[in-house]
């Protein structure tokens, strides 16, 4: 059996679902981080879409868009801001991308005329982009993680491919970590073990031991707990760790670290501990976080703000740019569709600002028209965000050019004022996934201007996922107006920011920086917005 480099350390779950999975793997990987490793984790996704592009945010919730122009997984969201480290394609693999691939080599004649199978076929395919990171020489550990739930069908593929490649790469070369439920019966008083035992079980079954328990639980395990897993799930007692319930995800490195997660992994990896986990930055993100001295209350105006996760990495940057300002950030979610102009005063009242979400469709539009007027004309401080942008240039165009029906093509294909329209290349596009204009792209700042002061430069990258843009036909009215164009790609022209003088703060982008905010650097329009609040409110 070979031997390499680069160690593997693979997260699967039992019991249920959305257990957090993603979280555990990203804390690990922060205190594997923080002792000198060079880290990175993935997410393999049973599901056959190819991406999360098509998904409706209610599906899946939010598709993370990566600097290189791929649509995600949330959990990316997740491991870029604990780790500070950007990921890519490669972080992310459907099992719609594993068969495409497969089919494709099939119609190529790789497999010189073979029967085309789940094993080796599939699996072969699924072990190969496991290893494609640790094969760039760019990271001493690779966290896999596998969604969904052991015993899923769709995931049986995935699995095969951990037992095969554990094997593969032998001894303390990689290990495996399974997240589980510890349920409390309240009607009996205890936590119930049988759920993860059977979970163990199924695993086993597959052909995987687990080396290490990470047991989800809103109690306390006690010793003689600890000791029946460790005996039942044939695991060592130290390998049984409690991942207790927290009051905000970015405890659960210190709780693991406490649990001695990071320890036990690289004891089973054959790796030095190095030195102590360096976590003073952090710790100093969470003593500002947990200490406040303001409170400020956002309007968080959007079309699916039933599910929270729909705009994850908003709430996300919300706590980082709170933490900096030592704010308590309040999101308050406001569906949008049922605001209105004789009811937009009492749906926004109480607010130190607002923010108009992203989004696809004509759904609720009217009602973010109606909140970025409300927005401007009273002070309050604004942010729109791609869409949100999109809607601060109709609600300009409407009721200060006096363009009545000024709109997006997206919205009305025969509008006479389309002062948001399809962009150019996008025109001739007919498939859905994967086609909009994605990942990174530049952008200058005009100096002197409000986004200058909040970026202190004026070139930048910010991510994109969009169809729709500016205008440019009506830029010139629209800055004579006074709703200025601060921020353009140099290379199309492609207006990225508009602003507002003579407001509090009044700024739109056409990018989505809640993908960059991370713990380690908040995003600095976040970060200036929250201090825009504060500011407003005193």
């Amino acid at each position: 059996m070979s031997q390499t480099q680069t160690k593997y350390i693979f997260v699967t779950g039992g019991v249920t679902s959305s257990l957090g999975k993603g979280i555990i793997a990203a804390s690990l990987a922060k205190l594997l981080q923080a002792r000198g490793y060079r880290v990175t984790i993935q997410k393999f996704d049973p599901y056959i879409n190819v991406d999360p592009g098509t998904l409706n945010p209610y599906e899946h919730g939010e598709c993370f868009v990566t600097d290189d122009g791929a649509e995600t997984d949330l959990d990316l969201g997740h491991y870029e801001r604990f780790l500070n480290v950007p990921t890519s394609q490669a972080n992310n693999v459907t099992t719609g991308r594993v068969y495409l691939s497969v089919i494709e080599k099939e119609r190529r004649g790789e497999f010189l005329g073979k029967t085309v199978q789940v094993v080796p076929h599939i699996t072969n395919e699924i072990k190969d982009r496991m290893q494609l990171l640790g094969q760039s020489g760019d990271f001493d550990i690779v966290i896999t993680e596998i969604g969904g739930t052991v015993g899923d069908i769709e995931s049986l593929p995935y699995i095969e491919s951990v037992r095969q490649l554990v094997w593969e790469l032998g001894e303390s070369n990689s290990i495996v970590i399974h997240l589980t439920l510890i349920p409390y019966l309240a009607a009996a008083g205890e936590l119930k073990t049988k759920p993860t035992q059977h979970s163990v079980k199924t695993l086993m079954e597959s052909g995987i031991q687990a080396d290490i328990l990470v047991c989800r639980t809103e109690h306390e395990l006690s010793d003689e707990l600890r000791q029946k897993l460790a005996l039942f799930c044939n695991v060592k007692r130290e390998a049984v760790i409690q991942s207790i319930d927290a009051s905000t995800i970015y405890e659960v490195p210190n709780l693991m670290l406490e649990e001695g997660l990071d320890i036990v992994a690289l004891k089973k990896l054959n790796l030095a501990k190095k030195a102590a986990p360096d976590l003073k930055n952090w710790n100093t993100f969470l003593h500002r976080l947990k200490n406040p001295k303001h409170t400020v209350n956002v309007g968080l105006v959007g079309k699916y703000v039933e599910l929270q996760d729909s705009y994850k990495s908003i709430l996300e940057a919300f706590i980082h740019a709170g933490a900096a300002n030592q704010t308590k950030v309040n999101v308050i979610s406001i569906h949008s569709e049922f605001v209105d102009a004789s009811n937009v005063a009492e749906q926004l009242s109480g607010l130190d600002g607002i923010l108009v979400a992203p989004g696809f469709g004509g759904r609720g539009i009217e009602g973010k028209i109606e909140t970025v007027k409300y927005a401007r004309e009273h002070h309050i401080p604004f942010f729109g965000i791609c869409l949100g942008m999109q809607m601060a240039v109709i609600e300009y165009s409407r009721n200060v050019l006096g363009l009545t029906d000024a709109n997006s093509t997206e919205m009305n294909e025969e509008t006479a004022h389309p002062v948001i329209s399809l962009m150019e290349d996008q025109k001739t596009v007919t498939e859905k996934g994967g086609t909009m204009r994605l990942g990174a792209w530049a952008c200058d700042i005009e100096a002197g201007t409000l986004a200058a002061t909040i970026y202190g430069k004026t070139q930048i990258e910010e991510r994109h996922r969009h169809r729709y843009e500016y205008n440019n036909a009506y830029r010139k009215q629209l800055e004579t107006a006074g709703l200025r164009a601060s921020g353009v790609n140099p290379a199309t022209g492609l207006v990225e920011i508009v602003e507002l003088a003579n407001h509090p703060f009044f700024i739109g982008v056409q990018y989505h920086p809640e993908y960059k905010s991370t713990v380690a650097n908040p995003h600095p329009i976040f970060v200036s917005f929250v201090a825009a609040m504060v500011n407003s409110k005193k």
